[in-house]
C-alpha cells in the first residue's frame, strides 16, 4: 500500500466518523397539570397576559437589601465554589472533546553508535565503526477513528454535564439572593417599646400605692409583665445577633458598619416588590426557567449519550499511529533529496469474547437513563408543588396582614381605654394588664405575619427560577450546534 492510499484510507475513515449510536432524545412529558391550582386560597385567577420580567434588582427594591445582595454575589464562598466547578467542568469537556482530533507531535531524534575494532573479521587494520542517524518527523499516535461515535457520545455526555453544572451555579445564585434579607429587628424594637411601657406602668402603680390608690397585687402583676417583656427582650436581642452572624456568613465578609447601621435603622419589611400576577400556562415555562429542572434534563441527556458510548463498545476500534519526516546520517542531510521517511501503523481491535462486560455496561447505561428520567420528572413535580404552595401564600397573606393590622389597632384602642379607666379608678389593673399583653402579642404577630409574607414573596421569586428574566446565554454543542433539550435562550 502506497503512502497516498494510506492517507486516502485515513481520510475516508475520518469522514465516516460523524455518526453516533446515541438514541434519539424525546423530552419526557411533564407529569403535572397544565395550569396551577385555583380557588379561594389562590386569589384571582391568572390571565393569559404577559407578565413583567423583574430582575433581582427590580424585585428587591430596598437599597439596603440591594447592597447586601451585591456584596454576597461578589464574596459568598458557596457561589465561588459553584463558579469554579463550572470552570472545572468546562475544562473537562474541552479535554474530552480533544479526543475527536488527532494529537500531532513533532520529534527530533539523534543516535550515534560506536562498534569496537575487530568486531567484524575483515582483512586489513582494525578500526572502530561509528554509525550516525538523525531524524526529524511529525507524528500521530494512537488516534481513534470514531467510526461508531463512541468518542462523540462521550463528548456529548461531557458537554451536557458542563451545562448541568452551569445550571447548578445559577441555582446557588438564586438561593443566595433569596437568603440575603433584612434581619428581624422589628420584633426587638417592639419589645423594647413594651419594656419601656411596662416600666412606666410599674412606676405609676408604685406611685399610686404611696397615694393609697394601688395594691400590692397590682404592683406584683405589673412587675410580672415587665419581667416577661425583659425575657423576650433578651431572646430577640440574641436572635438579632445570630441573624447578623448568619448574614455575615452569606455575604462572605464583614457587614460594612454604615450598611449595618442602615439595615437596623432604615431596613423595612416593605423592601421587596409586590409580585405580579402569574400568567396562565406558566407550568410549562418552568421546564425552561428552573435551574434544578434544566440541570436534571442535562443529566438525562448525558445518560442518553452514555448509551451511545456503551453501544459503540460492541463494534471494532480503529487506532491510527503514523509519522512522516526526514532521516539521514547527518543534520545537514535531513533536508537533502531522497531523505523522506514515514511510517503508518493502523490497528483494528474487534471484541469477540468479553464475558458479558459490554452487555452489562449497556444495561447499566440504560438503567441510569431510566433513573435520570425519574429524577427529571420528580424535579418537575417538586417545582410545581413549591410554586403552588407559594401562590397559595400569595393569595392569602395580604388579607391576613390586613386583618392582623386591624387587630393591632383594636388592641391599641382597648389598651388605651383600659389604662384610662385604671387611672381614673374605675377599673382594676388586671384588665389593663390583659389589654397590654394582648396589644404586645398582636404587634408581634403582625411582625411575624409580615415576615412570613416577605419570605413567601422571596420563595416565589426562587421557585419560579429567579423571576422571569435571568436566562443563561445559549451554549453551543461540541460540534458547534445548539444543544438538544433544555432551552437557555
Amino acid at each position: 500500500m502506497t503512502m497516498q492510499r494510506s492517507l486516502l484510507f485515513a481520510g475516508s475513515a475520518l469522514l465516516l466518523a460523524g455518526c453516533t449510536l446515541i438514541p434519539d432524545y424525546k423530552r419526557p412529558d411533564a407529569p403535572i397539570p397544565s395550569h396551577y391550582p385555583s380557588g379561594q386560597a389562590y386569589g384571582t385567577a391568572a390571565t393569559g397576559a404577559d407578565a413583567p420580567e423583574p430582575g433581582w434588582r427590580d424585585f428587591f427594591r430596598d437599597p439596603v437589601i440591594g447592597d447586601l445582595i451585591g456584596i454576597a454575589l461578589d464574596q459568598n464562598r458557596d457561589l465561588r465554589v459553584a463558579a469554579e466547578q463550572v470552570t472545572a467542568m468546562r475544562a473537562q469537556f474541552v479535554s474530552q472533546r480533544a479526543d475527536l482530533f488527532p494529537t500531532v507531535d513533532m520529534g527530533a531524534n539523534a543516535m550515534v553508535e560506536r562498534e569496537p575494532a575487530g568486531i567484524f573479521q575483515v582483512p586489513g587494520p582494525a578500526a572502530p565503526i561509528y554509525t550516525r542517524e538523525y531524524q526529524l518527523s511529525l507524528g500521530v499516535s494512537s488516534y481513534e477513528v470514531d467510526l461508531f461515535g463512541q468518542v462523540r457520545s462521550m463528548t456529548r455526555r461531557a458537554f451536557e454535564q458542563y451545562l448541568g453544572q452551569q445550571d447548578n451555579r445559577r441555582a446557588v445564585q438564586i438561593a443566595l439572593i433569596g437568603s440575603v434579607a433584612t434581619a428581624d429587628h422589628q420584633s426587638l424594637d417592639i419589645t423594647n417599646d413594651t419594656v419601656k411601657s411596662r416600666q412606666e406602668s410599674l412606676d405609676l402603680i408604685r406611685h399610686m400605692m404611696t397615694e393609697g390608690a394601688g395594691t400590692d397585687r397590682d404592683v406584683a402583676e405589673a412587675e410580672m409583665a415587665l419581667r416577661e417583656a425583659q425575657v423576650n427582650q433578651q431572646r430577640f436581642t440574641r436572635n438579632l445577633a445570630q441573624d447578623i452572624n448568619q448574614l455575615t456568613l452569606l455575604l462572605g465578609t464583614d457587614i460594612p458598619a454604615d450598611l449595618l447601621r442602615r439595615m437596623q435603622q432604615e431596613g423595612t419589611l416593605d423592601g421587596v416588590a409586590a409580585f405580579p400576577d402569574i400568567p396562565a400556562g406558566l407550568p410549562s415555562s418552568l421546564l425552561e426557567r428552573r435551574p434544578d429542572i434544566t440541570e436534571a434534563e442535562h443529566a438525562l441527556l448525558a445518560a442518553n449519550a452514555n448509551i451511545g458510548a456503551a453501544r459503540a463498545a460492541f463494534f471494532p476500534t480503529i487506532l491510527l499511529t503514523g509519522s512522516g519526516g526526514t532521516a539521514g546520517p547527518s543534520v545537514t542531510s535531513l533536508f537533502s533529496p531522497g531523505t523522506a521517511a514515514w511510517t503508518l501503523a493502523p490497528q483494528v481491535t474487534v471484541p469477540i469474547f468479553d464475558a458479558g462486560r459490554n452487555a452489562a455496561n449497556l444495561a447499566i447505561a440504560k438503567a441510569e437513563k431510566r433513573e435520570e428520567i425519574d429524577r427529571y420528572e420528580k424535579s418537575i413535580q417538586t417545582a410545581f408543588r413549591e410554586v403552588a404552595d407559594a401562590l397559595a401564600g400569595k393569595g392569602t397573606y395580604t388579607a391576613q396582614e390586613q386583618a392582623q393590622t386591624q387587630l393591632v389597632a383594636s388592641s391599641a384602642r382597648d389598651y388605651r381605654l383600659s389604662e384610662a379607666r385604671y387611672r381614673s379608678g374605675a377599673d382594676n389593673y388586671l384588665n389593663t394588664l390583659i389589654a397590654q399583653r394582648s396589644l404586645y402579642s398582636s404587634r408581634l404577630d403582625l411582625v411575624t405575619t409580615r415576615l412570613e409574607a416577605l419570605s413567601n414573596r422571596v420563595i416565589l421569586y426562587k421557585v419560579l427560577g429567579g423571576g422571569w428574566q435571568e436566562h443563561t446565554p445559549v451554549a453551543k454543542g461540541p460540534d458547534g450546534a445548539k444543544p438538544a433539550g433544555p432551552s437557555h435562550s
